[in-house]
């Protein structure tokens, strides 16, 4: 049995875990889901039957982890020797961009595609005040650095980059010079290449069908 057993979909979130476990170079296999139907093991592991869901198969018993910015932090942790966690003076930086993708980040966008409106007096009821600002935000700091914590790749970078690439792949983000420097830069990985290798071929498959 591999170490990790994986549930996903390829045209899905489960993209941002698979380029993960690769950066990791974690030992795993996957199980594809159908998004009409749901396996018994993923309900028993995430009732809330949401890809991706990561178990590992751990020595003390198996441990679940979903959501992805939770898999991608605990992936670098169970792996320390792919140098993925942050040095004592890139914690804040790590923490606090990891958490900003996963939270004010990704609610301005959804937000933005589902044409919710969130007037001026409201704005400091949400999470991300406004798109601009939280796009704005992330602007700043890329312009500024080459990687989330600075001149080297974290796995912070898996998961920030993965919103970022999604963004400008589907229009969801503008294509700012900054989010595409640093789109070529992670698009240049071997790790990112090779993951999204496997969901291409999957969903190619899928379409085949």
């Amino acid at each position: 049995m591999a170490d990790f057993t994986f549930y996903t979909v390829p045209m899905s979130r489960g993209q941002i875990a698979r380029w993960a476990l690769h950066e990791a170079g974690a030992d795993y296999s996957h199980v594809l889901v159908e998004w009409a139907s749901r396996p018994e093991t993923l309900t028993a592991a995430n009732p809330m039957n949401k890809v991706p869901t990561v178990v590992h198969h751990a020595v003390g018993g198996d441990r679940v982890v979903t959501e992805c910015a939770a898999i991608c932090a605990y992936l670098a942790a169970a792996h320390p020797e792919a140098d993925l966690l942050p040095r004592e003076d890139e914690l804040a930086d790590y923490y606090r961009w990891l958490f900003f993708a996963a939270g004010p980040l990704e609610q301005a966008i959804i937000a933005r595609m589902m044409a919710w409106e969130v007037t001026p007096e409201r704005r400091g009821m949400v999470g991300y005040g406004s798109y601009d600002l939280a796009i704005g935000t992330l602007e700043g700091l890329l312009e500024s650095r080459d990687w989330v914590c600075g001149a080297r790749f974290t796995m912070a970078d898996v998961y920030v980059g993965s919103q970022v690439d999604w963004g400008l792949n589907f229009g969801s983000m503008p294509d700012r010079p900054a989010f595409v420097r640093y789109a070529e830069r992670f698009r240049a990985r071997p790790k990112y290449l090779e993951s999204k290798d496997i969901d291409r071929q999957l969903i190619k498959a899928a379409k085949l069908d």
